[in-house]
């Protein structure tokens, strides 16, 4: 038996003797179905042709992303906090080279992820550091593929992790899509796409679904904007290499959300 990984949206199943029939999260209207049908692999046949970069992505933050890009190609973000390191939503691919450099960086004491697309091999990398706690929204409980019992459910609109670190529900892009908050220095918000960069890096933007371009009601919106407004913040760290709002990033989420806003009652 597998635990089969899906090639699109790069997230890993409970073990089958075949490949699943459909990967649920690629046929909900947020994600799609790969244009040459669904396609399956598994985390030995990935680890054959691609490898994890591990480069600093700023003060105490350490990414890893994989190359060539897999599936959604995000990045994750290691935190380093004086009580242990938490992982910031998850990448598929996890070997040998890059559970040896996060040991050498101090290893993980806790996992945080955004929303149902970075679940990805979220279970392997767990079970890597001991079986480390996984913390997800339970809104978004019916889209955990692979079940386990490091995976924590939380509930309500904050969680606090400790050293700082505040998991915020801000909704949205799922019902369950989460923040972190990270109280260190002026402040960050590492936001995977539940707040997504653009491409300017001097924006923000939201939506329903990013590859098929259906926006969010102004409702969903304003409760985004409205759900970080209590902390400081003045970096955003987005799901991507380099997806970095690098100053006054608090200014641009209120100023992006105000953008956002006009536009769509514009076309009412």
């Amino acid at each position: 038996m597998s635990h089969y990984i899906c090639t699109t949206c790069g997230v890993q199943y409970q073990a089958t003797d075949a490949p699943p029939e459909r990967c649920v999260i690629c046929e909900d209207e947020r994600q799609y179905v790969g244009w040459n049908g669904q396609q399956w692999t598994t985390l030995e046949a990935l680890r054959e042709g691609h490898s994890n970069l591990i480069r600093e992505q700023g003060p105490g933050l350490t990414g890893i992303g994989t190359e060539p890009g897999f599936a959604i190609a995000q990045r994750a973000l290691l935190v380093h906090t004086p009580g242990g390191n938490i992982l910031w939503d998850s990448i598929s691919l996890i070997d040998d080279a890059t559970i040896e450099a996060v040991r050498a960086r101090g290893g993980l004491r806790a996992m945080a992820i955004s929303h149902p697309h970075f679940y990805s091999s979220m279970v392997e990398w767990s079970r890597a550091f001991g079986g480390v706690p996984i913390y997800l929204h339970a809104a978004d409980r019916r889209w955990v593929m692979r079940p386990d019992p490091a995976i924590v459910y939380w509930e309500g609109e904050t969680h606090a992790l400790g050293d700082g670190l505040t998991l915020v529900r801000c909704g949205g892009h799922f019902e369950g899509s989460t923040v972190l908050h990270w109280a260190a220095g002026a402040g960050a918000l590492l936001t995977g796409d539940t707040i997504k960069v653009s491409s300017d890096r001097r924006w923000v933007s939201f939506m329903y679904s990013y590859p098929n371009l259906i926006p969010l009601p102004a409702a969903a919106v304003h409760c985004i904007a409205q759900a970080v407004e209590p902390f400081p913040f003045d970096r955003i760290y987005g799901g991507w290499w380099d997806h970095t709002v690098f100053a006054d990033a608090k200014a641009a989420v209120v100023c992006s959300a105000r953008r956002y806003l006009r536009a769509i009652r514009a076309a009412q």
